[in-house]
């Protein structure tokens, strides 16, 4: 790194960590903290959505994941990502924002009892601190590989990038947070285009890189040419590439509904229209970025053909030290280091949020000021911050960063997010959700011991295997679900018209009447009908159909 590059570091990232102080000063009550006051427009929270949801830990990680196992994980960006957006914004999300509800979570009280609301709480805790984990892990790889740094020094800088993010997070809430990460989100697609030119130019282009990997073999004797078609991609274990992108549709939709940080921004538009315009324009720009990441990584098979799957993370930094010219790489690691900010004041102020109303208000501290609350949201965020660190020991045991991560989700995430689905679509009884948790999560933790802590398998991988999981998951906590109505029965049409409204508790509290200032719902920005030309349904329809091309057509 020349003092260009580190000159482009520190003005493009110091900048946008200094709007975010600047933005924090207008921020005064609950709703501006959690909810951005609910006045966020839809170009506004789409970038927000875009910075989010990619982050350096997909940087580095997508690379790697793509060097070992192809393309195939474009599918939990572009068919996963549009599915999953339009089923949280046009179905899930609406249901809590005419409640006027702060928190996912919140919702489910409402809908399935006080138990299973702080489950939801504790779930959405350790999945995403698990994001976080990834991400430090991610940044102290990139710091060792572009900057030659030693061990102490990459810590040192990991800790002062979370320590600026975590001040101006706990200061401003969603709406510093949102509109640096539209700023972020705009130095990290300049890196991303930078970097992928550069190794685009290097492999030659298309054509030349389709030649290459079409005379090649890997280890086992697989045309390389299979990295770049999913339906021909053969793993070790021989998984049929229709189950693999089951899998990635299936964890892609519950980032959008059981994530919180995520959930948060579409319950802070200004309209129902906004969210859901925010939600496709930010799966709109994810795609390309995402796509474009994991070539990098089928075209390491071309340009180093000499590493080894344990090489594979180190892939994006080697391609940051021989491809880029002085000042380039400067913005490059601008960018990644923007898209860790994003992601670390997004979980923070996300988690902070589920921790404060769920656990710490609802259960522990019942009874205090708006102030008080505000100030534990803020220490909260600190800690969520510092959680990610716990993780590390565990990602470290994987060859690929993705494939720790994958391993967790079907645990306890997948479960949740088919309780969601089925509390919103059906008339389940309140009992039911505890029900299908529990039974779901007993599967997920039967087949994380089955799959990570036993060296021989107990049981069949139809059962336990990673890829079966996501469906299986998914079956159990349903059937348990329909099987409670055996016993307490449906609800009845009133009683479920009653969820879209807030209860009325006996004791006024602050959650209650914080709830209360959220009631007024906006259908769209506009003061007439929305035009047919801006009508959300037809964008959903094309992204969709869009997206089963790219996986179903030009990579299968």
């Amino acid at each position: 790194m020349t003092g260009l590059d580190w000159f482009i570091v520190f003005l493009l990232n110091g900048a946008v960590i200094a709007f975010g102080f600047y933005l924090a000063r207008s921020t005064k009550s609950s709703s501006d903290w959690f909810l951005g006051g609910r006045s966020l427009p839809w170009w506004g929270l789409g970038l927000s959505i875009f910075a989010t949801s990619v982050d350096n830990a997909d940087a580095v990680s997508l690379t790697g994941y793509a060097f070992n196992h192809g393309m195939h994980i474009i599918t939990a960006f572009t068919l996963a990502s549009v599915c999953g957006a339009v089923l949280a914004s046009f179905v899930v999300v609406p249901v809590l924002y005419r409640g006027g509800f702060y928190t996912n979570a919140e919702y489910l009280e409402t809908r399935f009892g006080k138990s299973i609301r702080v489950f939801s709480a504790l779930i959405q805790i350790q999945y995403r601190t698990s994001m976080l984990g990834l991400m430090i892990w991610s940044i102290y790889l990139m710091l060792q590989g572009i900057l030659d740094f030693t061990p102490t020094q990459c810590w040192t800088l990991i800790a002062l990038l979370v320590i600026f993010t975590a001040a101006y997070t706990t200061w401003g809430g969603l709406t510093s947070v949102v509109w640096t990460d539209a700023l972020q989100s705009l130095i990290m697609m300049a890196g991303g285009i930078t970097i992928f030119y550069a190794v685009w130019s290097a492999t030659g282009g298309w054509s030349t890189m389709v030649d290459n990997l079409s005379q090649s073999t890997d280890a086992s004797k697989q045309p390389l040419i299979n990295w770049l078609h999913i339906g021909q991609f053969q793993d070790a274990k021989s998984t049929s590439p229709y189950l693999i992108v089951m899998g990635w549709t299936i964890i892609g939709m519950g980032y959008y509904t059981v994530n919180h940080t995520q959930t948060m921004r579409l319950m802070g538009a200004r309209s129902l229209w906004d969210m859901k315009m925010a939600a496709l324009f930010g799966c709109l720009l994810i795609m390309p970025i995402m796509i474009g990441t994991t070539l990098m990584g089928v075209m390491g098979r071309v340009l180093v053909p000499e590493f080894t799957p344990q090489d594979a993370d180190r892939l994006l930094p080697y391609y940051a030290n021989q491809y880029l010219a002085p000042g380039f790489k400067g913005l490059v690691v601008a960018g990644i280091l923007s898209a860790a900010i994003s992601t670390f004041d997004s979980i923070g102020s996300a988690l902070s949020a589920l921790f404060t109303r769920d656990i710490y208000a609802r259960w522990i501290k019942t009874d205090a000021t708006e102030a008080h609350y505000l100030k534990a949201t803020r220490w909260a965020t600190i800690g969520i911050l510092l959680m990610g660190f716990l993780y590390i020991p565990f990602i470290a045991r994987y060859d690929n960063m993705i494939q720790a991560f994958r391993t967790l989700i079907p645990v306890f995430v997948t479960p949740l997010f088919t309780v969601y689905i089925v509390g919103v679509l059906t008339r389940v009884p309140r009992q039911s959700g505890l029900v299908g948790l529990c039974a779901g999560s007993l599967y997920g933790l039967i087949g994380f011991i089955d799959r990570v802590l036993v060296k021989e398998q107990l049981f069949s991988p139809w059962l336990t295997e990673v890829w079966y999981a996501f469906p299986c998951s998914m079956i159990i906590t349903t059937l348990a679900m329909l099987a409670a109505t055996l016993k307490w029965g449906w609800l009845k049409p009133d009683q479920q018209l009653e969820l879209q409204t807030p209860a009325s508790p006996e004791k006024h509290n602050w959650l209650s009447e914080s709830r209360q200032e959220l009631l007024a719902v906006k259908e769209s920005p506009f003061y007439r009908p929305v035009p047919q030309y801006l009508n959300p349904n037809w964008y959903a329809i094309l992204l969709i159909a869009f997206s089963c091309w790219i996986i179903f057509g030009l990579f299968w």
